[in-house]
């Protein structure tokens, strides 16, 4: 499968059902940059009128795993990914449409790179940060990868 925004919705629909109903969608990829979209709605709130954080959560890892699905589908390589770690600051309610962005991708290609050189895993630290429609940031996930070729 290739890795473009299209290919991952419909992957979705059929393997990550919670996040194709939550109304997560991948609208950008290039090597350097992901975005993923998510609108607060019924399915996805808390009981504070606002988007519950596993949601925004969920949107967020998206938007770092397709930069490293992106890399490994450039590197031609078998390469194993798993996130290992998790942290995550709010600063305001998450309400509207809030669009996550990465633009961790020269990080990735040069973490499988090495590993390919290297023949053993690296870990990087991705960053993905959620936007409502007014540009104010509501909240910042970092995501710590682990990705290792396989032999």
């Amino acid at each position: 499968m290739q890795i473009t925004p299209k290919n991952i919705n419909r992957f979705m629909m059929f393997k990550l059902p919670l996040g194709y109903l939550s109304g997560m969608r991948v609208k950008e990829i290039t090597d350097t940059f992901s975005a993923v979209n998510i609108k607060y709605k019924w399915i996805n709130q808390n009981p504070f009128k606002s988007m519950f954080w596993a949601a925004q959560g969920m949107a967020a890892e998206m938007c770092t795993a397709v930069l490293v699905m992106k890399a490994i589908e450039k590197s031609k390589k078998k390469v194993s990914m798993l996130v290992t770690h998790q942290k995550s600051d709010f600063f305001k309610k998450a309400t509207g449409k809030i669009v996550f962005t990465c633009n961790d991708g020269t990080q990735v290609a040069n973490a499988i790179k090495k590993s390919i050189e290297t023949k053993e895993g690296q870990v990087i630290f991705l960053t993905s940060e959620g936007k409502n429609e007014d540009g104010i940031v509501v909240s910042r996930f970092q995501f710590q990868w682990s990705v290792k070729v396989k032999l």
